[in-house]
């Protein structure tokens, strides 16, 4: 038989009615009537799938991939290269029980990458698959991987779809924009380009020209989708200024709830726009300040309704489950209104003094919490610093901020330096109990005095046999974030301490392991480190 030649169409499909309607109601053709009929019907079939998968005509060769794109930034060194192999091929523990002294090389990976990206040098090519994996189950790696691997990561994504990630990640999925002088390629990509390429023509175009941006996104802002807007909108972030204030006004009548509400948040970061102008008459109406009382107290009258105009400019009426309306609505209006609008309101008082200022009626909570969210919002430091408070203040809620959570998100508004500051100081009144959501915002690695802090708690915790397992959080941010000159400090906290009677059973070999385990990671840390400066 020729294998290049098409089966008859026929001949499956009259097996196929013969084995469904029986041999004793029908036999195929070359199949005789009988006791052997059933057999000899299997034996045909068997026969017809061989000859039908044999008479398959080749396919059309695919097209052979175009070759990867060239990287041109610098080989990594080679001691760098064999260190990254190592990375990638740790596997997260799968057991419980004790960790041992052995780091864990999967955690040092973002910071590696991060330091290679730093000194600009390219992916060894034989080393992408893997790199690809681990960022394929590790979101907090996409970005830093994918900017190791550069273009060639694209290039392989499109031969594999569990690299998929990279296309979405990759601004244009790896397409390659026109300039912003390149005024027709724009027009065209805008009109015509997929949604992720005009994506990242838009923030590409806002991070160099941001009006240029802001003109090419009103040419089509009517005709696209309430999804698509949002995310265009929400490009505006990057260089927001006054002269965005016209469109996201216009943006506050937009059909879709979410526009609105992003509309209204950006405007609001405008201290000088006309919405923050509203939110200001708004929220000083609530707030008065009384002098009747022994002490100047501040009172709080919040809105009873949430009008059309509030609801324009961004305030959303329905309050969650278990929360009261009027509280909602006010929150909302104090957290849009710019804060330079409360000294005025308050006698001329400095942040600090309005926020040492009583409260009346239990409102102090709801107005602290919403000026904590302004201040972040606004980025103003003044006002945070009040919020935060001493570090040694005896309540670790702080004068302002009602939780933990608010006290970090006040402290990214301050610089690295006085932000380490303020968390060794309240890790030194407070412990480290308390600290592990402050230490997750200080820049790495830690200052000298925030390292030093870290390390007296933990050895004030040792020396008290208290189990390590409630520090293990820590100390695993201590393995990422201690400076590696701090190791030698070390050195004397690796031997098991001796137990007293007040001593959690066997508590100090566990600090012992833990505190060896810290060592080794700073001094391969170090090593790292030191691999990467090679040129």
């Amino acid at each position: 038989m020729d294998k290049t030649s098409a089966p008859a169409p026929d001949a499956w499909e009259e097996l196929v009615t013969s084995a469904l309607l029986g041999t004793a109601r029908r036999t195929p053709a070359g199949v005789e009537a009988g006791p052997e009929a059933p057999r000899a019907l299997l034996d045909a079939a068997a026969v017809e799938t061989v000859r039908r998968r044999a008479g398959l005509r080749p396919a059309r060769a695919a097209q052979r991939p175009q070759p990867a794109p060239q990287d041109p930034r610098p080989a990594l060194p080679a001691a760098a290269a064999r260190r990254l192999s190592m990375l990638l091929a740790d596997r997260p523990g799968t057991g419980g029980g004790r960790r041992g002294t052995a780091p864990d090389l999967m955690e040092l990976l973002p910071q590696w990458l991060a330091t290679a990206n730093a000194r600009g040098y390219a992916a060894p090519p034989q080393l992408l698959p893997a790199l690809l994996d681990a960022a394929r189950g590790r979101t907090d790696l996409r970005p830093a991987a994918l900017a190791f691997a550069g273009s060639r990561a694209t290039w392989l994504a499109r031969l594999n779809p569990d690299w998929r990630f990279a296309l979405r990640a990759t601004p244009g999925g790896g397409t390659a924009l026109p300039s912003a002088q390149d005024t027709e390629g724009v027009r065209l990509l805008w009109e015509e380009g997929l949604f992720a390429e005009r994506v990242a023509l838009l923030a590409a175009i806002r991070a160099r020209q941001p009006a240029a941006a802001r003109e090419l996104l009103m040419t089509t802002w009517a005709t696209e989708r309430a999804e698509d807007r949002l995310m265009f909108l929400d490009s505006l972030r990057t260089g927001l200024g006054p002269d965005d204030e016209a469109f996201l006004e216009q943006a506050l009548a937009d059909r879709s709830r979410n526009v609105r509400a992003t509309a209204a948040e950006l405007l609001s970061a405008l201290p000088g726009s006309a919405l923050a102008a509203r939110m200001a008459v708004r929220a000083g109406a609530c707030v008065a300040l009384d002098h009747t009382r022994d002490t100047p107290t501040i009172l709080v009258e919040a809105p009873h309704e949430c009008d059309s105009g509030m609801e324009r400019d961004g305030v959303v009426a329905k309050a969650p489950s278990g929360r009261g309306e009027r509280s909602w609505w006010f929150g909302q209006l104090v957290e849009a209104a710019p804060l330079e609008v409360w000294s005025g309101r308050l006698g001329g008082r400095t942040p600090e003094e309005i926020v040492a200022l009583p409260v009346a009626d239990d409102w102090r909570d709801e107005l602290h919490a919403a000026w904590c969210r302004a201040a972040v919002r606004q980025r103003d430091a003044e006002w945070s610093r009040a919020l935060l408070g001493t570090p040694a203040a005896p309540e670790a809620g702080g004068p302002g901020a009602v939780s933990l959570a608010e006290r970090a998100k006040l402290l990214t508004t301050l610089g690295s330096a006085e932000r380490a500051e303020w968390v060794a100081g309240f890790i030194a009144t407070h412990g480290l109990s308390e600290a592990f959501q402050l230490l997750g915002v200080c820049g790495v690695p830690w200052a000298a005095p925030l390292g030093r802090a870290v390390v007296d708690a933990l050895n004030i915790a040792r020396d008290a046999g208290s189990y390590p397992w409630s520090f293990s959080g820590v100390m695993g941010l201590a393995e990422r974030c201690l400076d590696p000159a701090e190791a030698g400090r070390l050195e004397g906290l690796m031997a098991v301490p001796d137990e007293t009677e007040n001593t959690s059973p066997g508590a100090g070999g566990y600090w012992a392991e833990a505190f060896q385990r810290l060592v080794t990671t700073l001094r391969l840390r170090a090593a790292m480190a030191e691999e990467l400066e090679v040129a």
